[in-house]
């Protein structure tokens, strides 16, 4: 019957979560929430019966095998004793503390017995904190012994690294674990504040000064009423000063006053719109007050006898305000509507401060130092990055490969440099001159060459105005100082005739004489003694028969024009003649394109005297 009347038939929850995990547990009641007929054992006697040995029926049990062993890394992994500890550091620079009191946190690591030191770190203390010592083992003295957590305790010094420290507490953990160990903790102390800290927390003291001025009626009358005036800062006197404006304001409500920036457009300058804040200037200091430190702390009425007022303030009168001076040329109708009603001041006129502009100053080349040439050191006072001076294109294409040379000896009061010859190269495209020195042999003088090309610059002109030698300088008889030596011209070749007769117009008189004389001297230079040879001596006309004979061969074979200069180079008499080995030598070096027999009779025919050889005869055969 009690079951026909049964109206619940749920079953107990046998399922649930402990710690996320699933756990099953037995039912307390039956279905419909029914007692169960059964006995219920609490879990204490479960555990007995589960334990309980059967010594009568199977005799004793077996020994229990040891329990597992575990690591300290394992056993004690996460393990940390913490101790609150401070030490004392000297401040030897500062005479607002003598010491300073750090707090720090010691930690001992149980699972391997290291130990680390950390301060909490303060914000704006200008102090390094941090990790002070990091994770290590640590030796408490001079025997290399670590310090293991039996030692640590409350109450008590340690030194690390010659720091001593002083425990004052530990944590929970800490307390609990030391007494486990049978270690009696001494009374925990408290923990040192640092002096320092501590007088920053006390409230400023504050001082007011007791005035009987009325400085609410100046307030409430001269409230928004501002006095401004036009002024300068004359600068120029400095390294890269200049003249600036500035504008003036004088606040009549609380005597403060107040310098602002005037900006142009494009001017260069950062917009910092004031000069000076807005504060009271102080016009006459106290004669203690003169090494006062203004910078870091604000000037009261103690350290001043007179402050800026607005009668400082005048049109045309100059003012100093923080170490520069100030011209006052000019303010607005308001001040001087002021100035007229306060202090009878009705004209107040506006002062021109303009400057005219200087004429610009033309840049002056600085003296020529005598290195290199003067066009290309006064490119470096033109532009930052210096370029080559521009040339002469034209003249360069026109006279390109154009060298005129000349044969010059040595004016020199040294017997050895009178038979020195010389050869001058005048490039006509660049202007430039070079100098060669044929070697001679047993000389005792270094041929080769005597000057690299360059521009020569005549000895009558300045540095700031060089003049340099050109064509019209170079002549027979010309004098040539050449940095300081002087040479003579004595010949010339043949195309420096060909270039002055058709240049004729640009030599002087004496030039073109000198070189007349010369082609007189050289083409005809006995013309009485040939003639009486040619009707006397039957040699002189098969010599003249010669040269025919080879100018003819020369006509399809043009023959070089220098071997005129080639002979003249070791003549150095004008005489001429030349020695014998040198004759050899020179036509060897010539590769004429004749017969060697032609060469050997024409030379054989030749005038001789004491073995000197006469050249004019060969040089007019091969002459084109």
């Amino acid at each position: 019957l009690p079951s026909l009347l049964k109206t619940a038939f749920h079953r107990s929850q046998t399922l649930g979560y402990r710690n996320g995990y699933a756990v099953v547990r037995r039912p307390t009641v039956g279905i419909g929430g029914e007692r169960l007929q059964v006995n219920q054992l609490s879990q204490a006697e479960l555990d007995e019966l589960a334990n309980k040995a059967p010594v009568l029926t199977y005799g004793q049990p077996k020994q229990a095998p040891p329990a597992e062993f575990i690591p300290a890394h394992v056993a004690f992994d996460k393990k940390v004793l913490k101790f609150d500890a401070y030490f004392q550091e000297d401040v030897p620079m500062s005479a607002e503390e003598h010491y300073r009191i750090r707090q720090v946190n010691i930690y001992y690591y149980l699972e391997d017995d290291s130990m680390s030191v950390m301060e909490p770190v303060v914000e704006n203390s200008g102090i390094l904190q941090g990790k002070l010592i990091k994770r290590q083992r640590l030796t408490k003295n001079d025997r290399g012994d670590h310090y293991h957590w039996k030692d640590l305790n409350r109450g008590i010094n340690i030194t690390i690294y010659g720091k001593t420290f002083r425990i004052v507490d530990c944590d929970r953990f800490t307390q609990v674990f030391l007494e486990s160990q049978g270690i009696e903790l001494n009374p925990p102390e408290k923990m040192a504040l640092d002096p320092y800290t501590e007088l920053r927390k006390q409230p400023l003291r504050k001082y007011v000064t007791p005035s009987d001025f009325d400085q609410l009626k100046q307030f409430l009358t001269f409230d928004k009423q501002v006095l401004r005036f036009y002024a300068i800062w004359d600068d120029t006197d400095s390294m890269f000063g200049e003249c600036r404006t500035y504008i003036i304001h004088y606040y009549l409500m609380d005597d403060t006053v107040e310098i602002r920036e005037v900006h142009e457009r494009n001017d260069g300058r950062d917009p910092f719109p004031l000069l000076m804040n807005r504060q009271r200037m102080p016009k006459i200091l106290v004669e203690n007050a003169k090494n006062f430190p203004q910078c870091v702390l604000e000037i009261s009425d103690q350290e001043v006898l007179e402050w800026y007022t607005a009668k400082d303030f005048i049109v045309g009168k100059s003012l100093t305000i923080l170490g520069r001076t100030f011209f006052i040329y000019d303010c607005d109708p308001f001040t001087r509507q002021y100035y007229k009603e306060k202090f009878g001041l009705s004209d107040l006129p506006r002062i021109d401060v303009s400057k005219k502009e200087p004429p610009p100053v033309k840049p002056e080349l600085p003296p020529y130092n005598g290195y290199g040439l003067i066009e290309d050191s006064a490119q470096n006072c033109f532009v930052l990055i210096p370029k080559a001076p521009k040339k002469d294109v034209i003249k360069m294409l026109v006279n390109d490969n154009k060298v005129l040379r000349y044969l010059a000896a040595l004016e020199s009061p040294i017997p050895e440099d009178k038979d020195r010859r010389f050869v001058f190269s005048y490039f006509l495209a660049s202007d430039m001159i070079s100098i060669f020195e044929p070697p001679v042999r047993n000389s005792g003088i270094i041929g080769g060459k005597y000057l690299g090309r360059t521009k020569v610059v005549k000895p009558s002109s300045t540095a700031d105005n060089p003049v340099y030698y050109g064509p019209t300088d170079f002549f027979i008889g010309a004098v040539i100082e050449v940095f300081g030596h002087r040479f003579v011209i004595l010949d010339t070749d043949d195309y420096v005739l060909k270039y002055m007769e058709s240049n004729a117009a640009q030599y002087s008189p004496e030039a073109l004489l000198s070189i007349q004389n010369r082609v007189q001297r050289q083409e005809a230079p006995a013309p009485g003694l040939e003639n009486k040879q040619t009707k006397e001596d039957p040699g002189v006309q098969e010599l003249e028969a010669l040269i025919d004979t080879i100018q003819k061969q020369l006509k399809d074979h043009p023959c070089k024009d220098n071997i005129r200069e080639a002979f003249q180079t070791y003549d150095k008499e004008a005489s001429g003649y030349v020695d014998k080995e040198m004759f050899f030598k020179v036509c060897d070096s010539l590769n004429l394109p004749i017969d060697d027999s032609l060469i050997k009779e024409l030379i054989r025919l030749c005038p001789h005297r004491e073995d000197k050889i006469n050249y004019h005869h060969l040089v007019r055969a091969f002459s084109s």
